[in-house]
């Protein structure tokens, strides 16, 4: 009997861990409206543990991301699903704003930094040097997938049994479905002698002669503007993901309907992720995004102009088709322009910005909220930062060397 090639078990493990990464990630946001009424908390305070969430996340990722360049994987996403388990169940015993920041934005966080889409890339683009882009884009759709079935199964949950309940399951599920497969799955590279060689646009690895050096970078121009434009993106996504839901509301959305507006954003990301894989592949990195960010220019040009619940329900299902687009890009972006070594760093760096910025983009949602009533300020700045980050993704140099895969060891 022929054997399963590994890869496909390698990619389907890293879709199912993204599928809980970003269904658990997805779930504050369809409580926040629910938890705030049932504690008497603004909406500010529970957007701060967010913002907590992504400042601790954000500092864990570059560091997890080293450790993904030298360590085993199995290790470092197992403990990952562990503590990021038991933080979102523990949220169904806060009863106090601290208790949320040390839940939410600490052990949830830290969890999640050992499962998030940098280290799994980096385990994908070491098993498919050649078809990068598609296959972290099979991987990263988990992200949309677990966001259609876990928050729709959430949502459902949290109207018979409300939010506690809901976390708890979570966590449990977390726990006992997601822990085993990934230690039984999950292996950090491939036995050289299955590594692939020779040239191909947009190889997982440039060569060191043509990878930004060492010591340049921190100062590397590149790295800033990759930087600004994932602050960009991160500052939009965590806005959106976060307050859709009690936007909806606000407009006169029932919840169930809000609930399932959310589950159908994944199923819009999943589509978006998917086509950005492919046009990366064919054309780089650089396109996709560029693509992603001219969309937005419309999108929240759109819910400015009108906020009727039809509309409203337009601007979640298009936004969501553009949440995931620059997520498969990352690594993408890090191995063209700074070298396949540093991959682990550099990619998780960049998604360290982008945490950061969206607990940024969250909290100034909520800020916007509790100020003057309305999002439309929030509305108002995201056009702008759109418009920003299209100029921005113009800038990127982004290298397509030709380059043979590097030696990586396995670490089983």
């Amino acid at each position: 009997m022929r054997r399963i090639d590994y890869r496909w078990i390698i990619l389907t493990t890293g879709f199912m861990i993204l599928f809980f990464n970003g269904g658990s990630r997805s779930a504050l946001g369809l409580m926040l409206k629910p938890m705030g009424d049932d504690l008497d908390w603004t909406r500010s305070a529970l957007s701060s543990g967010i913002t907590a969430y992504m400042l601790v996340s954000a500092l864990a990722m570059p560091f997890v991301g080293r450790l993904a360049d030298r360590y085993d994987l199995r290790w470092i996403m197992g403990t990952g699903v562990a503590v990021g388990a038991l933080g979102i169940g523990l949220m169904s015993v806060i009863s106090a704003p601290w208790q949320l920041f040390l839940v939410y934005g600490v052990v949830f966080a830290l969890g999640n930094a050992g499962i998030s889409n940098p280290v799994v890339s980096v385990m994908i683009v070491r098993w498919f040097p050649q078809r990068r882009g598609v296959a972290n884009s099979v991987a990263v759709s988990g992200n949309a997938i677990g966001q259609l079935v876990i928050v729709g199964s959430l949502a459902q949950s949290l109207v018979r049994f409300g939010w506690r309940a809901s976390f708890a399951g979570l966590g449990v599920a977390n726990l006992v479905i997601l822990t085993p497969i990934v230690m039984a799955a999950v292996r950090a590279a491939p036995p050289e002698s299955t590594h692939p060689s020779g040239p191909a646009r947009g190889n997982p690895a440039a060569a060191d002669a043509v990878a930004t050096p060492e010591g340049s970078l921190l100062t590397s121009g590149q790295l800033w503007l990759l930087g600004g434009i994932y602050a960009i993106c991160g500052f939009q996504d965590f806005f959106v993901q976060t307050h859709v839901v009690a936007f909806s509301l606000d407009m006169g959305m029932g919840t169930l309907l809000a609930g399932y507006l959310l589950a159908l954003m994944g199923v819009m990301g999943l589509l978006g992720v998917l086509a950005s894989g492919y046009l990366a592949d064919l054309m780089g990195p650089g396109r996709p995004t560029l693509l992603c960010f001219v969309m937005r220019i419309g999108i929240f040009s759109l819910i400015i102009l009108t906020q009727a619940i039809p509309s409203v329900m337009i601007f979640a299902l298009l936004y969501g088709f553009t949440f995931l687009m620059t997520a498969p890009l990352t690594v993408m972006f890090s191995g063209n322009i700074f070298g396949q070594r540093r991959l682990g760093r550099v990619s998780g760096t960049i998604s360290g910005i982008h945490q950061v910025s969206g607990g940024l983009g969250a909290l100034a949602g909520a800020l916007s909220f509790d100020i003057w009533g309305s999002y439309d300020r929030a509305f108002l700045l995201m056009l702008a930062l759109s418009i920003a980050a299209t100029v921005g993704t113009l800038l990127v140099r982004d290298r397509a060397p030709q380059w043979s895969t590097p030696e990586i060891a396995a670490c089983d």
